[in-house]
């Protein structure tokens, strides 16, 4: 397997600012992380690997990879992995990257499965500024390089992706309110994406997300114009001491309103 060449000459910016190289930076590294995992998926199911060895493997792979290319291009910044040890030293930064090498584990073991994805952000004082979300499988990046522009689609019923968890405890009752069809599958990048992508309106979880799980995403959904919001309509902040927050709503901006007071109201 052949990694892409690191670039020779590292640009920074200013601390506390956000540059178009921090946007470009985004992308270029979800592309090439999702790019790299691509052919390690491959090779892993030609040996015919354990499923579980290959997706921790292809975790640990992605994360090196990420954290040497931002170490090249950001050396003074902070890095929060999921796949790294936080010592907390990035508390009270204000350059903090937010990455999940591998969102979706199952998916990715799976054959045939495309609902995993790579998460990068940088946040500034605690706001998601930049961010990427790569769909290796299906060839998508999207990034706030160039903010997506959400598509209108007319639907009789609007289409609301959620967890697994979700979809067995609250699914009917979101249906039923909503007269919405409640559709689960796994990554919450690859949900998010599906309303940033138009082929789903709405994204919900009432269940706990880490910040590298949403981070990027919601820099994304936020660059596209969308809503973004704690199940209390509360705006998603980044690079708390908690690590774990609960709910997340990503939807177009006509529909927060019904699912934040259905939310109220249950």
């Amino acid at each position: 397997m052949t990694e892409p060449p690191i670039p020779s000459t590292p640009t920074g910016p200013a601390e506390g600012s956000a540059t178009s190289d921090d946007h470009g930076l985004a992308e270029t590294l979800a592309r090439e992380t999702g790019e790299m995992l691509v052919e390690f998926r491959h090779n892993g199911f030609e040996r015919m690997d354990n499923p579980w060895s290959l997706q921790d493997d292809a975790d640990m792979a992605a994360h090196r990879f990420i954290l040497e290319r931002l170490a090249h291009e950001r050396p003074d910044d902070v890095v929060l992995s999921e796949e790294g040890h936080d010592d907390r030293s990035r508390i009270g930064q204000r350059r903090v990257w937010i990455v999940d090498p591998l969102d979706g584990s199952n998916s990715f073991s799976s054959r045939g499965a495309d609902d995993w994805a790579v998460h990068i952000a940088l946040t500034i004082d605690g706001e998601p500024v930049c961010g990427a979300v790569s769909m290796p499988s299906v060839g998508d990046v999207a990034s706030t390089a160039e903010p997506p522009d959400v598509p209108v689609v007319d639907r009789e019923n609007p289409v609301v992706v959620v967890s697994r968890q979700t979809m067995r405890w609250h699914g009917q009752s979101l249906a039923d309110a909503l007269d919405a069809r409640i559709v689960a599958f796994g990554s919450a990048g690859a949900k998010a994406m599906a309303v940033v992508r138009g082929s789903a309106d709405a994204y919900f979880t009432d269940g706990g997300l880490y910040e590298w799980d949403s981070c990027a995403p919601v820099a994304v959904a936020l660059a596209a114009g969308l809503h973004c919001s704690r199940l209390d309509g509360s705006t998603p902040t980044y690079n708390n001491a908690q690590l774990f927050a609960p709910g997340l709503l990503i939807c177009r901006p006509e529909m927060a309103d019904p699912i934040l007071d259905l939310i109220e109201i249950r």
